[in-house]
């Protein structure tokens, strides 16, 4: 049975994670950015900084390859500067609302063939763009995870208690 969630549905909330941890951020400066990735990683990120700035050099990236544009060297981009990195954001979410506006409807489901950290990758257009919002949606849960474990909690941040689609989610009080 389709319930109808679509990408509409996701981009709203994944640009509402982004408002949410944007604003948790500021009171808590710059050096929450530079809280450690962890021991696990495969050594790509260091800190949550890296983490943020990877979510929107992929998003930026992806569409840059979609486009047939030089892809955005992700070197430029601030990863201990809460706003330098959170503008960066909003360009690169631009960038994908104008990208999925305006692709022809019918290339969504044509392969397209792409070199991406060394593997050859044949996807469609459709494929790729559900990808960048679920990535992201992976990567704050990881950034939650890695502020709880540092003693810095967190709000809710999860699916359910977003506004998307509606309904409400508040605290109980006794």
């Amino acid at each position: 049975m389709f319930l109808g969630l679509g990408l509409d549905d996701l981009m709203e909330y994944t640009e509402w994670q982004r408002r949410k941890w944007h604003e948790w951020l500021r009171p808590h400066g710059n050096q929450a950015l530079a809280i450690g990735a962890g021991p696990h990683g495969d050594g790509r990120f260091e800190s949550v900084g890296d983490l943020i700035k990877h979510i929107f050099s992929a998003e930026k990236r992806y569409i840059d390859r979609l486009s047939n544009r030089p892809l955005t060297d992700p070197a430029t981009i601030p990863n201990n500067d809460i706003e330098g990195l959170f503008e960066f954001g909003r360009r690169s979410r631009g960038d994908l609302k104008e990208f999925t506006a305006t692709f022809p409807a019918a290339e969504w489901d044509t392969s397209m063939e792409f070199v991406i950290m060394g593997y050859l990758v044949r996807v469609t257009p459709k494929k790729i763009v559900f990808h960048i919002v679920m990535h992201e949606i992976r990567h704050w849960a990881q950034i939650a995870t890695l502020f709880r474990l540092n003693g810095l909690e967190g709000e809710f941040h999860d699916f359910l208690g977003s506004p998307v689609m509606g309904g409400e989610w508040k605290r109980q009080t006794k």
